[in-house]
């Protein structure tokens, strides 16, 4: 099987000839310039052939559309730090207005996916990173962003159905520029920010207007991240996604959980994940990386599973540990 075939068949739960596999990281300062980027993509996957390639733009970059300024946030993640937001007053909310493909950042990250889909071919899925409006708020906001929804829900949805609409431009240029797959996340879906009745107001409604008109799109297949501890997982296993990832080693549910909970809903989506990022891919042992795929794999059956890891792998991940992840599922 080639890439793609084998990211069908898992998707469909049939038999496949390995375990798909893919890792994904930010390249900080790099991805500032579409040049850069694409070419540490590319690299990236041409060192280690994943069965997808998940694009991963600047942090933050939602915000950046907006007018967010950022240094670099020397983290392990890869992400920055914001030195400006564009909301920090309540009036602020009323100038979010929804931006269009002229947008410098629109420009910077479509023409970073035009030149990997040029470097790369056509036989391997390219992935985008979404984030759910909500989401994309609270990059505007910050940590006023959840007293102001719970004080003026009002101004607050009238942004997010700017910020939605920002959103679907978004990903309907960045699927014509190459990408042919979603990366939909959403960090809200967690007591950390919300509770569950406010998710199902705040977030929820827009992140489904996003996929719904992805799902409308010409594209291949969405994958859901699910970021955070404790997460919201019963509701969000009815979301009509492909595949979904969340941290299944660090929270509830674990991979079987998982599929059983899927199963009652009905929802026959395939699961992504099975690997530690921080105590395992980052600081463990290449055999510590090939014990917990292979017991990943044998939680799933090897059906209806992609090997990956519960978000971004940290920059300084040793490549003998990403090696070995590869290996791990080798036939």
């Amino acid at each position: 099987m080639n890439h793609r075939e084998r990211i069908h068949a898992a998707l469909r739960g049939q038999p496949v000839d390995q375990v798909p596999v893919a890792l994904w990281r930010h390249f900080p300062n790099d991805d500032l310039r579409a040049e850069t980027l694409a070419a540490r993509v590319v690299e990236f996957q041409k060192k280690h052939d994943f069965d997808f390639v998940k694009v991963t733009p600047a942090s933050g970059y939602p915000a950046e559309m907006y007018g967010a300024t950022f240094v670099d946030g020397k983290n392990r993640e890869g992400t920055r730090s914001y030195t400006k937001r564009p909301v920090i007053a309540l009036e602020d909310w009323d100038k979010i207005t929804p931006l269009d493909a002229t947008n410098p950042v629109f420009v910077r990250e479509t023409s970073a996916l035009k030149k990997i889909r040029q470097q790369l071919g056509p036989d391997v899925h390219i992935l985008q990173t979404i984030f759910g409006p909500l989401n994309s708020a609270h990059n505007l906001g910050g940590e006023r962003t959840f007293a102001d929804l719970r004080a003026h829900p009002d101004v607050l949805e009238r942004a997010l159905r700017a910020i939605t609409e920002t959103t679907i431009r978004f990903a309907v240029a960045s699927l014509r520029s190459g990408a042919d797959a979603i990366f939909f996340a959403t960090q809200m879906a967690t007591p950390k920010y919300l509770t569950p009745e406010e998710f199902r107001q705040f977030s929820e409604p827009y992140d489904l207007q996003v996929i719904e008109a992805m799902r409308a799109m010409s594209h291949d297949f969405i994958l859901l991240h699910v970021h955070g501890l404790d997460v919201y997982f019963d509701m969000l296993a009815r979301w009509p996604v492909d595949v979904v990832n969340w941290h299944d080693r660090r929270t509830a549910p674990s991979l079987t959980e998982a599929r059983e909970i899927l199963r009652l809903t009905q929802n026959d989506s395939a699961l992504a994940g099975g690997l530690d990022e921080w105590n395992t891919l980052a600081a463990g042992s290449p055999e510590d990386v090939k014990t917990q795929a292979r017991e990943a794999v044998a939680q799933t059956e090897g059906r209806g599973f992609i090997l990956a890891a519960g978000c971004v792998i940290p920059v300084d991940t040793p490549d003998a540990n990403i090696r070995a992840a590869v290996e791990a599922v080798g036939a």
